[in-house]
């Protein structure tokens, strides 16, 4: 069971420069499980649920992006109810 869930949304230059699957990579290689998509308004959502640890080097990451990608800000908010996933997705 994951300590922590936590919501975020990622704005800036996010979509159209991989930023999904750069996420999906990175949450793997952290050993995060959860989602990532995005969203209409050009911004991408993502749900990661893992150890404190983990959580903070993700919360990290995703101020730079991917290569192409410029983030011009993240909102993180940890959700109360417990999310239960068995990967890392990208949804559509």
């Amino acid at each position: 069971m994951a300590d922590k869930t936590i919501h975020a949304t990622i704005e800036g230059r996010v979509q159209g420069v991989y930023f999904r699957d750069y996420t999906r990579k990175e949450a793997q290689r952290l050993g995060l499980v959860g989602w990532v998509r995005n969203l209409r308004n050009s911004s991408v959502e993502a749900v990661f649920s893992g150890n404190s640890d983990q959580i903070e080097q993700m919360l990290a990451w995703l101020h730079q992006g991917s290569p192409m990608a410029s983030v011009t800000r993240v909102i993180a908010t940890e959700l109360d109810q417990d999310q239960s996933f068995s990967d890392f997705s990208i949804r559509y």
